[in-house]
């Protein structure tokens, strides 16, 4: 097991920026200027990685209209599998220019292979790591095909029972591949908040002490910074163009501005976070002497005694502090003092008692 895990350049885990992948799925509409155009604002918007799907519909399922390939309910009803996966998959004489226009930009590009074929295929691309979807998380054979290759895998654990999760997890620590993360994710389009139990990332955390994130199908930002909130080191989030877009993931999926606050927050959401501190950091020293502390409220002649109604705690902090009232009650002043005094030691002789 490791604590972090390091792709490329970036090293995902506590202590570093949260790693955020923009899942583009569906949202190219079948036309690879989108997919392009997709990659391109992913890194405008701040994203450090994008993330394909590689697959054919006769790799993920076969065609057939039965009622087992139906889906009768969700985002996709009406569809049965073969025909979803038609509109939806990445064709994979793609891939290269696409790997090719992130290595452009400047950004991490990897995907999700859904099969043994898809794995070789990326493997001939040079792909740097590897996603296991949801889906796939009880595909032990995959998995530790997947695994074999040696390269980071990101993992996401929806609708899997804390037993299946170890299982995938040991299925890719026995091929020798301690390189892993997972996300928690609930696999569902789009995913609703009652559903998402975040907690679970801080159990994950703890249980299995690997990175740990969130493959968040919820619409808006607030999955992704509550996550971030609790630990998570990787945010995925769909990325597509816009309400307009025609595919099969649109319903579910960021607009680029959509995307790019929400990156934004996932930062600020990171900045607020900070270190374990105690005492004023930052913006609050200037507001230190507003503090209170005690001050004379009455002028006193050289040698008279301070007495309780002489001196009061107010703001600001040039005085004393209020804790030495008793102190300072029955001592007499050296010199006059004025109305609006700050009290301080050298007024008073150091062995005058009341």
């Amino acid at each position: 097991m490791q604590s972090n895990i390091k792709i490329n350049e970036k090293i995902i885990g506590d202590g570093f920026p949260t790693y955020i992948i923009a899942e583009m799925s569906a949202n190219h509409s079948g036309s690879i200027e989108n997919a392009k155009e997709i990659i391109r604002i992913a890194k405008q918007s701040g994203a450090d990685c994008v993330k394909l799907q590689t697959y054919t519909p006769d790799t993920i399922t076969i065609n057939c209209d039965n009622k087992y390939f139906f889906i009768d309910n969700g985002t996709w009803k009406g569809d049965y599998l073969y025909q979803l996966y038609q509109k939806a998959y990445t064709p994979w004489e793609w891939h290269q220019e696409l790997f090719e226009e992130a290595k452009k930009v400047g950004i991490d590009i990897f995907s999700t292979p859904f099969d043994v074929t898809a794995t070789d295929f990326l493997e001939e691309l040079g792909v740097c790591f590897y996603k296991i979807a949801s889906f796939e998380i009880v595909d032990i054979p995959l998995i530790k095909y997947v695994a074999s290759k040696g390269k980071p895998i990101i993992m996401s654990t929806g609708m899997a029972t804390y037993e299946e999760i170890r299982e995938a997890v040991q299925a890719v620590y026995s091929t020798g591949n301690n390189s892993l993360a997972l996300l928690k994710c609930s696999s569902s389009y789009p995913a609703i908040s009652s559903d998402m139990n975040l907690i679970t990332i801080k159990d994950m955390k703890e249980k299995l002490n690997i990175p740990i994130g969130l493959s968040d199908h919820s619409m808006g930002s607030l999955g992704a910074v509550v996550a971030v909130s609790l630990g998570a080191n990787i945010i995925e989030k769909h990325l597509g163009l816009g309400e307009d877009s025609d595919n099969p993931d649109a319903k579910f999926s960021m607009s680029p501005k959509e995307f790019e606050n929400m990156v934004r927050e996932v930062r600020n959401a990171e900045l607020a976070i900070g270190n374990v501190r105690y005492g004023a950091s930052g913006d609050e020293v200037n507001n230190l002497r507003f503090r209170r502390s005690l001050f004379f409220v009455e002028s006193l002649k050289a040698g008279e005694i301070v007495t309780q109604d002489k001196v009061k705690s107010i703001r600001p902090s040039d005085g004393i502090s209020p804790k030495y009232i008793d102190q300072i009650i029955g001592k007499r002043v050296v010199r006059d003092v004025d109305m609006g005094t700050p009290v301080s030691w050298e007024l008073f002789l150091e062995d005058d008692t009341k």
